[in-house]
């Protein structure tokens, strides 16, 4: 039996990979339990690990799977997806496979996968030079794609390690010329820097947000910032 703030967490943290495939930060979870201290959600996170509900992964930053969820929410999942799509409920986890992550999905579907281009690197830390020419392309899995063009960068730096994103990752970027305040974002610099960063907006300003506390928040006016794409997922190797 889990408590009411245990149970919240749990499908908070699951909502939110299913959606994005990254979990939620430990400010994201304190304010979406209206608690007043990360203590509380580390309490909370721990309870639900010995429970089975939940493992942290090794070595990352907030990394966390949802192994299972309550039976009294399960079978109601489980029941919806047949209706919908003839899928029953699967954790919003990463597998590996031959070095390369994935997001875990029933055996039918695994082979449906869609080349994306890799277009060379981009700046989680310091800004880098413009966004490269492409470079290689990587498969990724149909159900992790929305409508439009897609794209994928290589992610340096540890300016985002609190949104889940890794020095070392890819990620997967949907093409887009506007965001909405919240939203993690490709922005281009002057026409000249690349970064990955959490886009608000601040009246006529920009505010491009690092989700590491080593790093300030950049403030720009909103001509000399340009939205290139909007962060859908993420690759990582092993």
């Amino acid at each position: 039996m889990l408590t009411r703030k245990q149970y919240e967490l749990l499908m908070f943290v699951h909502e939110r990979l299913k959606e994005t495939g990254i979990p939620p930060s430990f400010d994201e979870m304190k304010d979406a339990l209206d608690l007043r201290s990360k203590s509380g959600i580390h309490r909370l996170i721990t309870a639900l690990e010995e429970r089975g509900f939940i493992r942290r992964l090794p070595n990352r930053a907030r990394a966390l799977e949802v192994l299972r969820l309550p039976e009294s929410v399960a079978p109601s999942l489980a029941a919806q997806s047949r209706a919908g799509n003839g899928r029953g409920f699967a954790p919003a986890v990463i597998e590996g496979s031959l070095g390369k992550m994935r997001p875990v999905q029933p055996a039918e579907e695994r082979a449906q996968v869609i080349s994306v281009p890799v277009m060379g690197r981009i700046a989680a830390g310091t800004p880098i030079s413009a966004i490269q020419t492409y470079t290689h392309s990587i498969p990724v899995p149909a159900d992790l794609l929305s409508t439009g063009d897609h794209f994928a960068l290589e992610v340096r730096g540890d300016s985002m390690i609190e949104a889940g994103i890794l020095d070392g990752d890819t990620v997967v970027i949907k093409r887009s010329d506007s965001a909405d305040t919240g939203d993690i974002v490709v922005a281009l610099v002057d026409d000249e820097e690349a970064t990955l960063k959490r886009l608000r907006k601040r009246g006529a300003s920009i505010a491009l947000e690092a989700a590491n506390p080593a790093y300030e928040t950049r403030i720009f006016g909103p001509d000399r910032v340009k939205v290139q794409g909007k962060l859908i997922g993420l690759i990582r190797r092993y």
